[in-house]
C-alpha cells in the first residue's frame, strides 16, 4: 500500500478538490473578508490577516497542499523509499512538525474557547463580516484535512528532538509576533488574552505549549497504529542486507 497519489483517493476523498478550497478560502478572506475597525479594533491593524494564527494555519495548509502536488509529480509516494526525494523529506517533515499538530491546535484551541465564551476569541458582532462557511473551513475542515493525510500518506517520523524543534519553534515565532503585534498597536491579537494578567497570560500560553506538544505525540501515535506494520515491513529487507555484508 502507498499513499494515495490520485486525484481522487479511497473512500470518495478528493485531493484536488480539497486543496481549492483550502486555497480559495485563503483568497476569500484575504480579498472580501473586511471587518471595520470601529467593529474590532485589532481587525485591520498592525500584522493585518497575519496576526492570526488560523490565517497562518490557513496559508500552511494551502502550501501543504501545493507540495503534496510537487510530490506527487516530482517526488515519491512509496511507503518509505530507500532513499527519498528531497521534496518527499521536506514533505514529511512538515507535515509531522507543522501541518498536523497546528491545524488540531487551530480548531481545537478555538472551539473550545468558543464554547466556553465565544466574546473570548470570535465575538458575535465579527459574524456579518466573516460567514460561517469561511469559519468552519479554517476551524474545522482544517481538522479533518490534516487527520485524512495522516491516513492515507506514509511518512516516518523523524526524531522526537528534531520535531519537537521544529513545531516549538514555530509555536515560539508566533507567540513571539503576538507580542510584537501589542507592542506595536497596544492591543492583543485575542480578547481572550486582555482579561488575563501578566501571570495567567504565562500560566495560559504554557498550557498551549503543552497541549501543542500533546498534538505532535498524538500524531506520532495515529501514524504508528495506521503506517507502523508498513514501516516495519519495508525496513526488514534492509536489516537482512545489513547483516549479509556484515
Amino acid at each position: 500500500m502507498t499513499g494515495c497519489s490520485d486525484d481522487k483517493c479511497p473512500g470518495g476523498y478528493n485531493k484536488m478538490k480539497n486543496g481549492r478550497l483550502l486555497i480559495e478560502s485563503v483568497y476569500y478572506d484575504w480579498n472580501f473578508v473586511v471587518v471595520p475597525r470601529e467593529v474590532s479594533p485589532i481587525s485591520g491593524g498592525y500584522g493585518g490577516k497575519f496576526k492570526y494564527l488560523t490565517f497562518w494555519d490557513a496559508v500552511l495548509q494551502s502550501l501543504f497542499f501545493i507540495l503534496c502536488l510537487f510530490n506527487d509529480f516530482l517526488g515519491s509516494n512509496e511507503n518509505d523509499p530507500k532513499t527519498k526525494p528531497l521534496l518527499r523529506r521536506i514533505k514529511d517533515y512538515v507535515q509531522v512538525t507543522i501541518e498536523f499538530p497546528v491545524a488540531m491546535f487551530v480548531g481545537i484551541t478555538f472551539w473550545a474557547l468558543y464554547a466556553v465564551d465565544r466574546e473570548l476569541v470570535f465575538p458575535k458582532v465579527i459574524d456579518q463580516f466573516f460567514p460561517s462557511w469561511l469559519n468552519h473551513v479554517m476551524h474545522t475542515h482544517i481538522m479533518g484535512f490534516a487527520a485524512l493525510e495522516m491516513v492515507i500518506a506514509c511518512r516516518r517520523y523523524p526524531s522526537r528532538s528534531k520535531g519537537l524543534t521544529g513545531l516549538l519553534g514555530f509555536m515560539l515565532i508566533y507567540l513571539t509576533w503576538v507580542f510584537v503585534i501589542f507592542n506595536k498597536s497596544g492591543q492583543w491579537v485575542y480578547p481572550v488574552l486582555a482579561v488575563l494578567n501578566w501571570g495567567q497570560k504565562g500560566l495560559f500560553f504554557a498550557v498551549l505549549l503543552l497541549l501543542v506538544t500533546g498534538l505532535y505525540l498524538l500524531g506520532e501515535k495515529l501514524n504508528n497504529y495506521v503506517w507502523g506494520k508498513h514501516l516495519k515491513l519495508d525496513q526488514s529487507p534492509r536489516k537482512s542486507s545489513i547483516k549479509k555484508v556484515k
